[in-house]
């Protein structure tokens, strides 16, 4: 379940970015509304986060929390906020995976 868990902070951090990145491209009220949207992810994510430690390790679980945020939020950028996609940029996205996947099988 912990797992499950972490998953979700980490796709809670990947909500906080895109909220980021949607208030930058935003003026006026709808501003306020990305920055509370914000908000509400990060309170989520760090919630999950202090709640799996007490069962996953600590390197563990902030390293797959991150990798989470980064892969996910690179695919936003992608995907949404049209960045650039290259070789590299694939290739190491894919190396952090399979990190986060070898975290996983490697931790009791």
């Amino acid at each position: 379940m912990n797992w499950i868990l972490l998953i979700i902070a980490g796709l809670c951090e990947v909500g906080f970015a895109y909220c980021l990145g949607r208030a930058k491209m935003s003026s006026g009220v709808a501003v306020s509304w990305w920055y509370a949207g914000f908000v509400f992810f990060l309170a989520i994510s760090m919630y999950l986060l202090v709640k799996v430690i007490r069962e996953i390790p600590l390197g563990t679980a902030y390293s797959v929390w991150t990798g989470i945020g980064a892969v996910g939020t690179v695919i936003i950028g992608i995907l949404i906020f049209k960045e650039p996609v290259d070789f590299w940029r694939l290739f190491f996205i894919t190396t952090l995976i399979a990190s986060i996947i070898g975290l996983k099988l490697v931790t009791n």
